[in-house]
């Protein structure tokens, strides 16, 4: 099985008032918090993880559709 490493930029959120951090890298929907940096990043990078298990196989569903139906006609 081959990889592939992509670099990313991962954004770090820094909470004031509670502490600790959340990281997240633009336009993937998964987080991850932490006390520190580092370990907001691990939590991040489980989270891409079970996001991408979840995409990896779409769900495929066979329906009968009637396009002139559909369209009104």
């Amino acid at each position: 099985m081959s990889t592939a490493s992509t670099r990313a930029t991962v954004e770090l959120i820094a909470d004031p008032e509670l502490g600790g951090f959340t990281a997240c890298v633009p336009d993937i929907p998964a987080y991850g918090e932490g006390e520190t940096e580092e370990s907001a990043i691990e939590d991040m990078k489980e989270a891409i993880r079970a996001y991408i298990d979840r995409i990896r196989v779409p769900a495929l569903k066979e329906i009968n559709l009637d396009f002139n139906e559909l369209a009104g006609g």
